[in-house]
């Protein structure tokens, strides 16, 4: 697990000349508007502006209101889905009117839309999910009959498999809103990305970090992605200079196990990917939403094979599980 918050490690700047003398106005980043993409979104920029010895003014940060962030009183399921969250910003990507855009890597779906693809992703973060709790401060320590909040189908599951007494409600909005929620009295407890309360300066809200080993995240939770145009080298060239190849490894093999799930808001799939730079492991688990039945998978490959090692775990997993396991999906 990486943790990168205030401590980057740049790569050393290269000359600004050449951008300069290319690039006479600023660089558009896309962004939906909520604290965590604005706060990813200027990590990029600032990694972006150090790696080329550019000035913070050469890249202009355009927020954009997403289907996603404007509905939420129901489930992402039943809206539609992840897309949700990326529609908006993929229209202006594939009309020219941004340069890239930054997204958390677990909100995109698994096939993007025609002339696009994720060019970069930025250090991983701390990949586990954290338990608040308002009067118990450990999942396993809530009464019988608590209410545990969360949208994640995923969290629900696997919250309902340890523990099964509890009453999980879906519980929609930005960090702030849940924690205000939260602290109303509206639930007991409520389960949050820990990777994104620290990007929010909120490391010391969690009462409790899961253990991914009983609790797995979800495929590329932590990591940031960049989104931008097939064919436009020039940008992409741009955006080289932030990729972490270790992070990219990991999640092109998570997201491999996802698509060959066809993973969506509506299905309960974890998965995490570790690479060492020449081997990758990786273990996943599908669930059925009520998390009385749960199957594993663990594998490890060439760094090189990770898109395919995940596509051949989901493969393996599925033929395990069996068709009528996935019938409680639709």
């Amino acid at each position: 697990m990486v943790s990168s918050l205030n401590r980057f490690r740049f790569k050393q700047p290269r000359s600004n000349n050449g951008w300069q003398r290319m690039q006479t106005k600023p660089f558009r980043i896309g962004t939906r508007g909520s604290p965590l993409a604005l706060a990813q979104t200027h990590e990029t920029r600032d990694r972006l502006a150090a790696a080329h010895g550019l000035p913070v003014e050469m890249f202009e940060i355009v927020t954009l209101s997403t289907k996603g962030d404007r509905i939420t009183d129901r489930s992402l399921a039943e809206i539609g889905g992840k897309g949700l969250f990326t529609e908006e910003l993929e229209q202006q990507l594939l009309s020219g009117d941004l340069d890239f855009a930054v997204h958390s890597s677990k909100d995109m779906t698994t096939k993007l839309p025609d002339g696009l693809f994720l060019s970069a992703f930025l250090p991983r973060e701390d990949v586990r999910d954290a338990f608040v709790g308002r009067s118990a401060t450990r999942l396993a320590e809530l009464p019988q009959g608590a209410t545990v909040g969360s949208s994640s189908l995923r969290r629900q599951a696997l919250i309902r498999r340890l523990r099964p007494d509890v009453n999980v409600i879906t519980y929609r909005g930005q960090v702030e809103t849940r924690l205000r929620k939260l602290a109303e009295g509206q639930v007991d407890g409520t389960l949050l990305a820990y990777a994104g309360l620290r990007r929010l300066g909120m490391a010391h809200v969690p009462t409790e970090l899961l253990d991914p080993e009983s609790f797995p995240p979800a495929p590329a939770q932590g990591a940031i992605c960049i989104e931008a145009r097939l064919g436009d080298d020039r940008i992409n060239a741009l955006l080289s200079a932030v990729d972490d190849p270790r992070t990219h490894e990991a999640v092109s093999c998570e997201r491999g196990f996802l698509a060959t799930l066809d993973g969506s808001c509506r299905t309960p799939i974890a998965g995490y990917a570790q690479s060492d730079g020449a081997r990758i492991r990786f273990s996943g688990m599908i669930l059925t939403p009520d998390g009385t039945t749960c199957h594993r998978i663990e594998t490890d490959g060439r760094t090189a094979d990770a898109a395919a090692l995940g596509r051949e775990a989901g493969e393996r997993i599925r033929a395990k599980a069996g068709p009528e396991f996935f019938l409680s999906w639709s």
